[in-house]
């Protein structure tokens, strides 16, 4: 499990096929998770400046593979005396979105992405989502795409202020969303879901 707050900024040192070598300060050990771009991955080898991760083929199918270059978002797993900030976050992308309006505000940066309508559903508004690993409140949400607004402090510790319109980004959408929907899809379709059994479904996780 990830919490969406970004400990570095790693750089690409080669990816080949599907194993991933990245220059980084953090020293993980063998077998640890880490999310790179907000994709969970296992590290598999230890190198004096950095270490080695490996891609398994379903998450290269799903992936944009091109944001495996220059720099990357990384966070180590989360430990289990860790603080817990951001939100909960799995690892494992739903879908890419592409960036199409910048807007600059007063006091931060208005990004529109879009998405393939069929996940739309599972971004709600004033709720959370990852975007390359960082965990993000949604603003609003139209048919197709949502608006972020990225403070300043964001915008300096991330690399969202190199984002022009056109770039893809890894998304995670809500985790609860996704279950809640998953359960409700096997109940008795001749049984109306009360707000209670809502409430019960979100109280179990």
């Amino acid at each position: 499990m990830f919490t969406g707050l970004i400990r570095e900024i790693a750089k690409v040192k080669k990816y080949e096929k599907n194993i991933l070598s990245l220059i980084a300060t953090h020293k993980p050990h063998l077998g640890d998770s880490i999310a790179v771009n907000g994709i969970c991955l296992t590290v598999i080898k230890i190198n004096s400046d950095g270490f080695d991760v490996e891609l398994a083929d379903e998450t290269r199918s799903i992936i944009d593979e091109k944001k495996l270059q220059g720099n990357v978002h990384i966070e180590p797993a989360m430990g289990i005396n860790d603080r817990f900030e951001g939100h909960i976050v799995q690892g494992h992308i739903d879908c890419i979105g592409t960036v199409t309006n910048i807007t600059k505000r007063e006091n931060g940066v208005d990004y529109i992405i879009k998405v393939p309508f069929e996940h739309i559903k599972y971004i709600i508004p004033k709720g959370s989502i990852t975007i390359d690993g960082v965990s993000l409140t949604v603003n609003s949400v139209q048919k197709d795409n949502f608006r972020l607004t990225i403070i300043p402090h964001t915008i300096k510790e991330t690399l969202i202020g190199n984002y022009t319109i056109g770039t893809k980004v890894n998304i995670e959408t809500d985790m609860f969303a996704r279950y809640i929907e998953h359960i409700l899809s096997f109940k008795n379709d001749k049984k109306s879901t009360s707000w209670g059994d809502i409430d019960r479904i979100s109280m179990s996780y």
